[in-house]
C-alpha cells in the first residue's frame, strides 16, 4: 500500500516541538541513569533481544507458517470454516464468509484480511455497512497462532491459560465488532445498502486452489513455502521488538544490583531501567487486580506494548517468568489482550483506509480499545473459574 506523502514547510512549530519532547524525555531518563548507562543499556537491551527474542520468535513463526499451509493445502481450514460459519452471522452480524479472513489473520498478520475485502467475488456477502468491521474483526486474531504458540512454549503449565486466552480474545472480537457495526449502521445509514447474496455460488467457499505434484511434493512445497512465509514475519517484526520493546523495557525495570554491596546501581546491561511504569501501575492496581488480576504493576507493560506491536509485548514475557513477576493467570490475560489488540495501534489507520474508510478509523480504534480490555477481563474470569 503507497501512501501519498503531504508536503509541509522543512522547518516548522512541529520540529520545535519534537525536538522538545525528544529532549524532555532522554533528558528525563538520562538524569536518573547517566546518558553514557543510557545509551549502554539502550544498545545492550536491543542486541539482547534480537538474538534471544527475535530469533526464537522468528523460529516459532517458520514452524507455525509450515503448519498453516498444510492446512490450507489438503482442506483443513475449508473444513473449519464449514463447521464455524453457522456461528459467525449471530454472534458477529457479519456472513459466513468472513470467518475465512479471521482464519487468514490468526495464521498470519492483521493485514492478511485486507486482500479478502478488497475482492469483489468476497463483498458479495456482504451489506455495505459490514466490510469495514472486517477490520476488527481480522485484527482481533492477528498473529494468533504465534502468541499462542509461543505462549505455551514457556511451560507446561501455561498451555490452558493459552487455551483460555484464545477463547476470551473470540469474546474480545465478538464485542468489537458489534461496536464497529454500530458505528458503520450509522455512517452508512444515507447510502444504499444492496442486499448480500450468501446463497451465491463463491469459489471461496466451495473450491481451494493445490500445488501441482504428487502428495509428497505437495507436503513438501507447502512446508518450506509456509516456512518462508515465516520468515518474512520474523523479519518484519524486528523493527516493532527492537525499538518498542527497548524503549518499554527502559520504561519499566529498575537498576541493577551491585553483586558486592548489595545496592542498587546502574551497571549499562541489558534491561536495566528507570522503574516508571511500575510507579504508575502501582497506582492503579486497584482496577488492575480485580479485572485482569496481576499481582504485580510491572505486568501493565504488556498490554501497553501490545497497542504498538504484539512481537515486542511477547518479548517481554520471558524476562517476566523469570522473575516471577506473573502468574499462569496472567499468562491468559495477557494472550487475550495480545492476540485480541496485535499492535492495532501501527495497522488500523493503513487498513481503514486500504479499505476506502479512512474517516472510520477513530471508530474502529475506540470500538477496539474496548475489546481488547473485555478480552483481558474476560480471560482473568475464565482463568479464575475453570482453574
Amino acid at each position: 500500500m503507497n501512501e501519498e506523502k503531504r508536503k509541509v514547510k522543512s522547518v516548522s512549530l512541529e520540529t520545535f516541538v519534537f525536538l522538545g519532547i525528544l529532549v524532555v524525555v532522554f533528558g528525563f531518563i538520562g538524569r536518573q541513569m547517566g546518558v553514557g548507562i543510557m545509551f549502554s543499556v539502550m544498545m545492550n537491551t536491543a542486541h539482547d533481544l534480537l538474538l534471544n527474542t527475535v530469533f526464537f520468535i522468528m523460529a516459532l513463526a517458520v514452524l507455525a507458517g509450515a503448519l498453516s499451509a498444510l492446512l490450507s493445502e489438503f482442506g483443513v481450514i475449508a473444513l473449519i470454516n464449514k463447521l464455524l460459519s453457522i456461528f459467525v452471522k449471530p454472534l458477529y452480524g457479519l456472513p459466513g464468509a468472513s470467518i475465512i479472513g479471521a482464519i487468514a489473520t490468526y495464521l498470519s498478520d492483521n493485514p492478511a484480511i485486507i486482500s479478502f475485502a478488497k475482492d469483489k467475488e468476497f463483498q458479495k456477502f456482504f451489506k455495505p455497512y459490514q466490510i469495514p468491521a472486517l477490520c476488527n474483526l481480522g485484527t482481533a486474531f492477528g498473529m494468533g497462532l504465534i502468541v499462542t504458540t509461543f505462549m505455551m512454549s514457556l511451560g507446561q503449565e501455561y498451555m490452558l491459560p493459552a487455551i483460555i486466552g484464545n477463547v476470551a480474545a473470540v469474546v474480545g472480537s465478538i464485542i468489537s465488532v458489534r461496536l464497529m457495526l454500530r458505528f458503520t449502521k450509522k455512517y452508512y445509514a444515507n447510502h444504499a445498502q444492496q442486499e448480500a447474496d450468501e446463497t451465491h455460488s463463491h469459489e471461496l467457499t466451495t473450491h481451494r486452489e493445490i500445488r501441482d505434484g504428487n502428495i509428497f511434493q505437495r507436503v513438501l512445497d507447502a512446508m518450506l513455502e509456509g516456512g518462508k512465509s515465516g520468515v518474512e514475519m520474523g523479519m518484519s517484526i524486528i523493527p516493532g521488538v527492537l525499538i518498542i520493546c527497548t524503549f518499554v523495557m527502559l520504561l519499566t525495570f529498575g537498576p541493577s544490583t551491585d553483586p558486592v554491596t548489595g545496592e542498587a546501581v546502574y551497571l549499562g546491561v541489558a534491561y536495566e531501567g528507570i522503574g516508571l511504569l511500575p510507579a504508575l501501575g502501582e497506582k492503579l492496581m486497584f482496577i488492575l487486580n480485580p479485572l485482569f488480576g496481576f499481582t504485580d504493576a510491572q505486568a501493565i507493560a504488556f498490554p501497553v506494548t501490545s497497542l504498538g506491536a504484539v512481537g515486542a509485548a511477547m518479548s517481554l514475557v520471558p524476562r517476566f517468568i523469570t522473575e516471577n513477576i506473573i502468574t499462569p493467570n496472567d499468562i491468559a490475560v495477557f494472550t487475550a489482550m495480545g492476540m485480541c489488540w496485535s499492535g492495532y495501534l501501527s495497522t488500523h489507520v493503513g487498513m481503514m483506509d486500504a479499505l476506502g474508510v479512512r474517516k472510520l478509523s477513530s471508530k474502529a480504534i475506540i470500538s477496539h480499545t474496548i475489546g481488547g480490555i473485555c478480552a483481558g477481563v474476560v480471560a482473568h474470569f475464565l482463568y479464575v473459574l475453570f482453574v
